[in-house]
């Protein structure tokens, strides 16, 4: 079986549905087997690069949604600091920041269910400036948008629209019910119907199984999907899982190695919930399957100093991509 795997996801084929559960079902005596395989592929499509990426909370608080793990739904009591949509200085003083850090992306978040004409306009105006002062890669994270507004951020210089699926498609009405998984579906064929390119994932450690999230990635791949965020669980106090905890390390290991499998190509990159979930043990996720990695701070949590990332990297044979 193995022989035939490493084959085949060698050659840039991933794995099926069929394949990568049956890898998921070995006893745990094969992790170190498959943390080697996935780190073989990594390096053969990918190199030894990491890519940087950065966001900022551009709008926060007062969502709509009732996502189970969100600070910033307004069905939850968090404290989360609520503020209405930045202006560019702010915006570009951040993705300066970032740029000099090494950042080759940088996405404007903003919370709510989508965005409104008004704020939409601003947001535009916003991205005018970045990309007449930095040399950053443009990304938006605006929730649920049609083509249209896909469209004329593109025209604006957004190459890539960022929605996650969070979960599987079974296991996500657990997670929110105030709006569908096919409404966050639409929204990544919309982006991709008009020109950009999409990054979307989830999350590791909702209470879901590992076929709820070998799911998630197949449903990317299907749709197109070549960059993949994958958080883990940060417990926020006030949220419905405020007393989950993260899965053990290994089996994070076990789960960002089965996404390379399934995608031999992609990017994948560690976000959310990395510091507390892998602590020190976060650059052997890079070293087997991840070749992406958010810097500076999430959206309502704080990461790790962007000089102890690098430091990181510099440990683990990787480095930056240029």
């Amino acid at each position: 079986m193995w022989r035939e795997i490493k084959n085949k996801v060698m050659s840039g084929e991933g794995l099926s549905r069929e394949e990568a559960l049956q890898l998921a079902g070995l006893p745990p005596g094969y992790l170190m087997e498959l943390l080697d395989l996935s780190r073989q592929v990594r390096e053969r499509f990918t190199g030894r690069e990491v890519e940087l990426c950065s966001i900022v909370n551009a709008r926060s608080g007062l969502c709509s949604e009732n996502c189970r793990f969100c600070a910033q739904s307004s069905h939850h009591k968090t404290g989360v600091k609520i503020y209405p949509l930045i202006g560019p200085e702010k915006a570009l003083e951040k993705a300066r920041r970032m740029e000099a850090a090494g950042a080759r992306r940088f996405a404007l978040v903003t919370s709510g269910r989508g965005i409104g004409e008004h704020d939409f306009e601003q947001v535009l105006a916003i991205y005018r400036v970045l990309r007449a002062e930095t040399r950053l890669q443009l990304c938006a994270s605006l929730g649920i948008i049609d083509q249209e507004k896909a469209r004329r951020l593109k025209e604006e210089g957004v190459t890539m629209y960022h929605h996650n699926l969070e979960t599987s498609r079974r296991y996500f009405p657990q997670i929110c019910t105030t709006h569908t998984f096919e409404e966050r579906v639409a929204t990544i064929r919309a982006s991709r119907a008009a020109g950009l390119s999409v990054c979307a994932g989830g999350i590791i450690g909702l209470g879901e199984r590992m076929e709820d999230r070998l799911e998630m990635v197949l449903e990317l791949r299907e749709l197109g999907v070549t960059s993949v965020p994958v958080n883990i669980l940060n417990p926020i106090p006030g949220t419905p899982l405020a007393g989950q905890k993260p899965p053990p390390v290994e089996e994070i290991l076990k789960t960002v190695a089965l996404f390379r499998l399934i995608m031999p190509r992609a990017t994948f990159r560690l976000c959310g919930g990395r510091e507390p979930a892998l602590g020190y043990r976060q650059g052997e996720a890079l070293a087997v399957a991840v070749n992406g990695l958010m810097i500076g701070n999430y959206l309502t949590t704080r990461g790790n100093e962007i000089e102890k990332d690098l430091d990181m990297l510099g440990s683990m044979g990787l480095k930056a991509a240029g």
